[in-house]
């Protein structure tokens, strides 16, 4: 179905940040599949637990006991606020996870009257009828029929009108700590331990989304770890898996409480094969210094990409973003740009607010950050003399 609009690239191998395409040209992949292969293409020990895997069982579904999956949830739990971990194959399963938890938790509570959200402005949390209700944005609402009830959306961060959105049906609250297809905007530190604070007040789960945002890609393993606060439940995928469809919905034991056998399902979450590769991430990110060195590189990148927006005052305008999870907000369309910087073999994803999103693999070197870095700067001149070319004559300098 013609639902993408597809670069005209086909790619026939990767390896670490760069990508080939069938005709031979090599590319320098700041997109990561979007967020999604966190450790590179074709990283050593992701492949050999895939083939290791795949030689002894694919599939087996939920009937049995999958012990890869139970070490998986176990270390999650471990490095963690959560109890109890459900695996799905998305990152929109992993958000109707969350949303159902939240709705039965109250039911099972006696109070079943309390199944809306609160979500925000500019929210991006999957494609499923629920979760782009829960999103809010017109341009994947419309043509779909009536929105599904239960959602409550107010401006982005702010905790006035969150209060004002508190009702008798309210379940909790639900929020990107830094909103990725929104435009790489970061809840701010001191705004996500309010929320906290307003929903242990209220009685309301808080949610996060760390889909995009999580598993290292601040330069912690979650990215709400830097305001040092925890949520009753959180949604993952993308970087989870490497590339591997893997999603997780992580919770509290007290949260999930209503989340009772046959209440959920899914027929090919935790399969032995999602679950040899989601052990391999962390196997990866959970080695001493790892982080670490997300953090170096993202310090290194937020550094240069300043020197290009001082470079580049009329393409672009601001750096936003944390660790490797970095954008470019552009003063011309943001598509311009991109374009422009695939024509310099960079790849980058587009995002909301005109924003231009960088997102490499985390094993990123400097010497690649610099490498991406030349090549911004010269697919921003290119734009530059463009628009020279395109201004009226006589037109002021």
């Amino acid at each position: 179905m013609p639902v993408f609009a597809r670069a005209g690239l086909a790619f026939e191998r990767g390896e670490g940040c760069w990508l080939t395409t069938t005709e031979g040209e090599r590319y320098l992949d700041f997109g990561s599949g979007v967020a999604v292969n966190a450790l590179g293409h074709a990283h050593p020990h992701l492949v050999e637990a895939l083939k290791s895997q795949a030689e002894k069982l694919w599939h087996v579904s939920n009937l049995y006991q999958i012990p890869e999956g139970e070490r998986l949830a176990q270390r999650l739990v471990d490095a963690t606020f959560a109890d109890v971990v459900f695996f799905c194959n998305s990152g929109a399963e992993a958000l109707e996870a969350s949303i159902k938890l939240a709705r039965k938790h109250f039911h099972a509570k006696g109070e079943p009257e309390r199944y809306r959200l609160i979500t925000f402005e500019g929210a991006f949390h999957g494609r499923t009828l629920a979760t782009i209700a829960a999103g809010g944005q017109a341009k994947y609402l419309e043509g779909f029929g009536p929105k599904v009830e239960g959602f409550d959306q107010v401006a982005f961060a702010d905790l006035a009108a969150v209060e004002a959105a508190i009702g008798p049906e309210t379940a909790g609250v639900l929020v990107e700590p830094l909103q990725g297809e929104g435009g790489v905007r970061e809840v701010p530190p001191a705004t996500l331990r309010m929320l906290r604070e307003i929903c242990d007040r209220e009685g309301l789960l808080l949610i996060f989304d760390e889909v995009q945002c999580g598993m290292g890609r601040t330069g912690a393993l979650f990215a709400h770890e830097h305001a040092g606060v925890a949520p009753d439940v959180m949604a993952v995928a993308k970087g989870i898996g490497g590339g591997f469809p893997l999603g997780a919905c992580l919770a509290t034991l007290e949260a999930a409480d209503g989340m009772t056998a046959g209440v959920h399902g899914s027929t090919f979450g935790g399969n032995p094969l999602a679950m040899a590769v989601g052990n391999a991430v962390l196997d990866v990110m959970l080695e001493p210094g790892f982080l670490d060195h997300v953090k170096r590189m993202g310090l290194v990148m937020r550094q240069r990409l300043a020197e290009i927006v001082d470079s580049h005052p009329t393409v672009v305008a601001e750096v936003r973003g944390e660790g490797l999870l970095m954008g470019l907000r552009c003063v011309v369309p943001n598509g311009e740009v991109a374009a422009a910087l695939r024509d310099q073999r960079l790849l980058t994803v587009g995002a909301g607010d005109n924003v231009v999103r960088l997102l490499p693999p985390l094993i990123v070197t400097e010497a690649e950050i610099g490498d991406a870095m030349a090549r911004i700067d010269r697919g921003l001149s290119v734009v530059e003399a463009g628009m020279a070319k395109a201004a009226p004559v006589g037109a002021a300098q």
